[in-house]
């Protein structure tokens, strides 16, 4: 699998940089539900998402906001 970008955000504070503040709860439901990109587990304690992947998600939520 390939992505466009595949620079990895890394930690939260970058996520709520991006204006995603949501807490880890309801991000992991999000995710399980698919209206998140699924994180990417590097260790117990150890997380991250693929920037290209949550930039894309942004830009699919400004889409429908301008289709609505």
């Amino acid at each position: 699998m390939t992505f466009p970008n595949t620079k990895i955000v890394i930690t939260r504070e970058d996520l709520n940089r991006l204006g995603i503040t949501m807490s880890n709860s309801t991000l992991i439901r999000l995710e399980a539900k698919g209206q998140f990109p699924k994180r990417i587990r590097f260790g117990a304690h150890s997380v991250a998402w693929i920037a290209g992947e949550v930039h894309a998600h942004i830009a699919s939520l400004a889409a429908a906001r301008e289709a609505a």
